[in-house]
C-alpha cells in the first residue's frame, strides 16, 4: 500500500472514530425512555467527550509522541469499540455517562496522532490536500451518523446502533494496524526525547498557543449553531424528519470547506488569508441566519437564513482545515507534532464547552435573532488571532513549509 493510500486509511479511521461523536443526538429521546435519563444527564451524555477533550488533549498528544503514533491510534478505536459495546449493556445513565467518559478517551487517542502520522506517510505538494481532508473527518462523520442514526435505532434499537459503531470502530482497528508499518511506531518512540522536554517546547513556542485559540474561537461558535439548530427549526415548526435532515446537511457541509483548505493552500494561498476568509464567512453566514428580518413568515426568508447556516458551515470549514494543516509547522519540531495538536484540541474542547452556553444565555434573554452578536464576537476574536498568527509565521518560519 502506498503511502497516499495509508493516509486515506488515517482519514478513515478518523471519520469512523467521528461516527461515535454524532451517534448520542438521535438517539436521545430513545433513552430518555428506555433508561429515563433527564435533560440535563443528555446534557452531561453529550459534552462528556469535550470533558475529556479538555482535560487530556495535551496529554494525550504528548503520550502518543512517546508510545507511537500507529499503536496509539489503534488503540484508541479499539477503547472507542468496546467501551460502545459495552455502552450497549448499559441499564442507568450513570453507566452510560462512564462509558462515555471511555469513548471520549478513545476518541481523542484515536485522533490525534493522525497529522503526525499523515506527514510521514505524505510527501511534498500532497501533504496540503491530504491534511485538508482529514480536518474533514469530524463533519463528515457527524454528518454519516446523523442521517443513520434515526434509521438504525428505529431497525435494531439504540444497543444495535451502539454495537454497529462498535464493530465498525474494531474492524477500523484491525484494518489500520495491518495496513500500517510497524517503523511508524519505532520512528516515534525511537527518539528519546523526555515527555517533559516535549511539553516544553511545545508550551514555550507562540505558534501553538496562537492556534489553539483560534481553533477555540472557531469550534465554539460551530458547535453553538449545529447543535441548536434541531431546537430552533422545532420551535418554528419544521416537521422533525426535515429538521434532522437540514442539520446533518450543514453539519456535513464543514468538510468541503475542510478539503478545499487543502487544495487552496496548495495552490499558494496564504494560511492567514484563509482563516480571514473563514471567521469572515462564519461572521456573515449568522448574520443572514439570525438577524432579524422584516417578512419573517415567509419561505424566502427561510431559505435564505439556511442559506446563512450553510455558508457559516462550509466556508468556515476552510479554519481546521487550515490549522491543522499549521500544525504540522507551528510544532516545534517534528517530535512534537501531536503535542502541538493535542493543545489545539484540548483548546477545540474548552471552545465547544464554552460557546454553546454561551449563545443560548444571550439568546434567553434576547431572543435567537440576537445571537449572531455573540458569533459575531468569536468571529472576530478568531481573526484577529489569526493575523497575530500570521506575523508569528513570518517572523519565525517554523520547520514546515506552510504559506502563511
Amino acid at each position: 500500500m502506498t503511502g497516499q493510500r495509508m493516509a486515506a486509511l488515517v482519514v478513515l479511521a478518523g471519520i469512523s472514530a467521528a461516527l461515535h461523536v454524532g451517534k448520542l443526538p438521535p438517539a436521545i429521546p430513545v433513552l430518555r425512555d428506555a433508561l429515563g435519563v433527564s435533560l440535563l444527564e443528555a446534557g452531561f451524555l453529550l459534552s462528556m467527550m469535550q470533558f475529556a477533550g479538555m482535560g487530556l488533549g495535551l496529554l494525550v498528544g504528548v503520550s502518543a509522541d512517546t508510545l507511537g503514533l500507529r499503536r496509539t491510534m489503534t488503540g484508541g478505536l479499539v477503547l472507542l469499540g468496546v467501551a460502545s459495546l459495552l455502552g450497549a449493556q448499559a441499564s442507568s445513565a450513570v453507566a452510560l455517562l462512564a462509558l462515555r467518559a471511555c469513548e471520549g478517551l478513545g476518541f481523542l487517542l484515536a485522533t490525534l496522532p493522525a497529522p503526525a502520522l499523515i506527514r510521514r506517510l505524505v510527501e511534498g505538494g500532497a501533504l496540503h490536500l491530504t491534511v485538508g481532508w482529514w480536518g474533514a473527518y469530524m463533519p463528515l462523520g457527524t454528518a454519516a451518523a446523523l442521517l443513520a442514526g434515526p434509521a438504525a435505532i428505529a431497525w435494531t434499537g439504540w444497543p444495535g446502533w451502539w454495537r454497529l459503531l462498535a464493530g465498525i470502530s474494531l474492524a477500523m482497528a484491525l484494518w489500520l494496524w495491518l495496513a500500517l508499518p510497524p517503523s511508524l511506531d519505532q520512528a516515534a518512540a525511537g527518539r528519546g526525547d523526555g515527555v517533559r522536554d516535549r511539553l516544553v517546547r511545545t508550551l514555550q513556542a507562540r505558534g501553538p498557543w496562537l492556534a489553539a485559540l483560534a481553533f477555540a474561537f472557531y469550534s465554539g461558535q460551530w458547535l453553538a449553531v449545529i447543535g441548536f439548530l434541531p431546537t430552533i427549526y422545532a420551535q418554528a415548526g419544521w416537521h422533525a424528519g426535515h429538521a434532522a435532515l437540514a442539520t446533518a446537511l450543514a453539519a456535513g457541509v464543514n468538510a468541503f470547506g475542510n478539503i478545499a483548505s487543502g487544495r487552496l493552500l496548495r495552490r499558494g494561498w496564504t494560511a492567514t488569508a484563509l482563516l480571514h476568509a473563514g471567521y469572515g464567512a462564519m461572521a456573515l453566514g449568522a448574520v443572514l441566519a439570525f438577524a432579524p428580518w422584516t417578512a419573517e413568515a415567509s419561505t424566502g426568508v427561510a431559505l435564505s437564513r439556511y442559506a446563512g447556516v450553510l455558508v457559516f458551515s462550509a466556508v468556515g470549514g476552510l479554519i481546521p482545515g487550515t490549522l491543522f494543516a499549521l500544525a504540522v509547522r507551528l510544532a516545534p519540531d517534528d517530535a512534537t507534532v501531536s503535542t502541538t495538536v493535542g493543545w489545539m484540541q484540548q483548546w477545540s474542547a474548552v471552545g465547544q464547552f464554552c460557546g454553546p452556553p454561551a449563545v443560548a444565555w444571550f439568546a434567553a434573554r434576547n431572543g435567537w435573532d440576537a445571537a449572531w452578536w455573540v458569533t459575531c464576537a468569536f468571529a472576530a476574536a478568531g481573526a484577529l488571532t489569526a493575523s497575530l498568527l500570521g506575523r508569528a509565521m513570518r517572523q519565525n518560519p517554523g520547520h514546515g513549509s506552510t504559506a502563511s
